[in-house]
């Protein structure tokens, strides 16, 4: 997949093109993006992603606690395995927000032959929103493309959707929100060394460097996978501020103990994938009983990775 990050450097054919944030490539925007891919490849046209970064919430809403579901790299990394040709990452910003949907196709037009714009159910563009279906679709008819629209992607009635999948995670339904992703919930970050609090009781951990406004579950204990270098390891994740200890530090830690393991990671790149919720964080009222509570929970996650 060729990715750019400026309009200007772009001079494509034939092309099919969605437009969309993306955070996440769940479900929905998997099945919009391989309907593209097959539909533009049996046209002999190029599958083409447009999407931004920030995030536009960040730009329009000042939004600031931590929300993303994927990193840039990871979601060019999703889109890239649906069989993408090009992906266009552009900077969302106030300029960018302030564009008229026929400006922007405008703009578009220039550096590509637009044959198909294929969105999702309720999508639109443009200053305000205002470039909704109806107005892309007569937009089109000037210009010389074609809007298709894709069906929601639903469970149970429940549209799949990124805000969706938030509310699951910030609520610890990891199992749940894996349907809609179409695949386990997972945070890659560098492993940085920590207070060493974890080695003196037996059950050593490696602290995870959270990425900025990457969305952690809730507080709590994880039964989870923890890929190193290729390897799967089980592993138990806890999220949270660590109260047994009393420490003044008021930041969310992700801290993972990896079964059966023994070796120097520090500085490594490692990816966690939450399977389970196993229980809310405890203030204990001693080390002995956190240390006899984590034996249960190593218990726990053996029976369910098993």
């Amino acid at each position: 997949m060729q990715h750019s990050t400026q309009l200007t450097d772009l001079h494509l054919g034939k092309t099919w093109l969605t437009i969309g944030s993306f955070d996440g490539v769940h479900k929905g925007h998997q099945e919009l993006i391989r309907r593209l891919v097959t539909k533009a490849h049996a046209n002999g046209s190029q599958a083409s992603v447009l999407t931004f970064h920030p995030h536009p919430a960040i730009v329009l809403r000042g939004k600031s606690d931590p929300f993303y579901l994927t990193s840039l790299d990871e979601k060019l990394e999703l889109i890239e395995s649906l069989g993408v040709d090009h992906c266009i990452t552009m900077e969302f910003n106030l300029t960018i927000a302030s564009y008229t949907a026929q400006y922007f196709i405008q703009l578009l037009t220039q550096h590509m032959i637009l044959e198909k714009l294929m969105v999702g159910q309720g999508f639109a563009l443009g200053r305000g929103r205002t470039g909704d279906i109806a107005t892309l679709t007569r937009i089109g008819e000037m210009v010389g493309y074609e809007v298709e629209v894709i069906d929601h992607v639903e469970k149970e009635g429940v549209v799949t959707s990124s805000s969706y999948i938030r509310k699951l995670i910030s609520n610890g339904e990891v199992d749940a929100a894996k349907f809609y992703l179409g695949r386990e919930y997972s945070i890659t970050g560098i492993i940085s060394h920590g207070d060493g609090r974890g080695r003196t009781i037996g059950f050593p951990t490696a602290n995870i460097a959270i990425p900025q406004l990457r969305l952690l579950p809730k507080a709590g204990v994880y039964a989870c996978m923890t890929l190193i270098n290729g390897r799967s390891f089980p592993s138990v994740a806890n999220i949270g501020f660590r109260p047994t200890f009393n420490l003044p530090d008021p930041a969310l830690h992700l801290e993972v103990h990896i079964l059966d393991f023994d070796e120097d990671i520090y500085g490594q790149l490692v990816n966690v994938e939450f399977i389970k919720y196993l229980r809310g964080e405890i203030k204990f009222s001693s080390v002995d009983q956190l240390v006899e509570q984590i034996q249960k929970d190593v218990i726990t996650a053996r029976e369910i990775l098993r």
